[in-house]
Formats: C-alpha cells, structure tokens, sequence
C-alpha cells in the first residue's frame, strides 16, 4: 500500500467527486498553492494511485432508457469463452466476477425493455455455457463519491 498523508486523501476525495476541476480552483478548495497541487497529482499519477481521469455521461440522453444487470450463472468450463462472447455484444458496459450465488454480474445499456429483453434471451442467453440468468432493472441511482479519510 502506497503512502499517503491527509492533503492526498483530501485530494483523491475532491478528485473522485470531479475529475474536471481546475487545478487553481482546487488549489483554493483545499488551501494549497496550485503549483504544489500539481506536483502532488503528478506524483499520484506516477504511484498509480490515480489510474486516468473519466468522465460520467447521462445514458438517458443518448437514448438508453434502462439500465440494468444480469447475474449470470455459468459452467466454469467455458469461462474464457463466455468472457469473450459476453465483450463481443455492445449493450453491455461491464462484466464482474462476484461471489455470492452468481459468477457474474453484467451491466447492459437499453433503449427500452424490449431490447433488455432481446439482449438478454438472444444474445446472453444463447452464449454456450451459460446456465441461467437473473436480470435486475435499476429503477432509481443515488450514487455517493467516498471521502477518502486517515485513520
């Protein structure tokens, strides 16, 4: 584990909530002079402690009305496979391996059900190896950017 001190921790927090900020506004937030803001990210960046910076687009305004996530039962003999198969279809946005009573959890992006649907049974469902699926449909996000504190 990488060595941090507060001002890191109070950094990555304000990072994690927007990546976008500027580095004087920063600067200002946090009460620190911008150069040695920059030269902290820097070094962040260096430890691999900051992987890359992102942003987060509004599904809904791209005409993805659901969104939704497939546990996924699998025979472990076809894990490869299935993993390429599943990276093959474009509505799905992300594949976790989970413990608990599914191997993975998939993401999937639709337009509407109809189209979860489709995804689901045509293209999940078919995918050798593949055991069975339960599909969850979010119907509310309240997403919370942690505050990342010493102890």
């Amino acid at each position: 584990m990488a060595k941090v001190d507060d001002l890191d921790l109070k950094l990555l927090s304000e990072l994690k909530k927007d990546g976008s900020i500027s580095i004087p506004l920063l600067a200002k937030k946090l009460n620190i002079n911008a150069s040695v803001l920059y030269s902290r990210i820097k070094r962040l960046i260096k430890k691999k402690m900051i992987k890359k910076f992102t942003i987060d687009i509004d599904e809904s305004q791209l005409g993805f009305g659901v969104k939704a996530y497939v546990g996924i039962n699998r025979d472990p003999k076809f894990k490869t496979e299935i993993h390429e198969n599943l990276l093959e279809i474009p509505e799905i946005d992300r594949i976790i391996e989970v413990t608990g009573r599914f191997d993975l959890m998939v993401g999937a992006l639709a337009e509407d059900l109809e189209q979860l649907h489709s995804i689901v049974v045509d293209k999940i469902g078919k995918i050798d190896g593949i055991q069975n699926t339960e599909t969850f449909v979010e119907l509310e996000r309240t997403e919370k950017s942690p505050t990342y504190l010493s102890s």
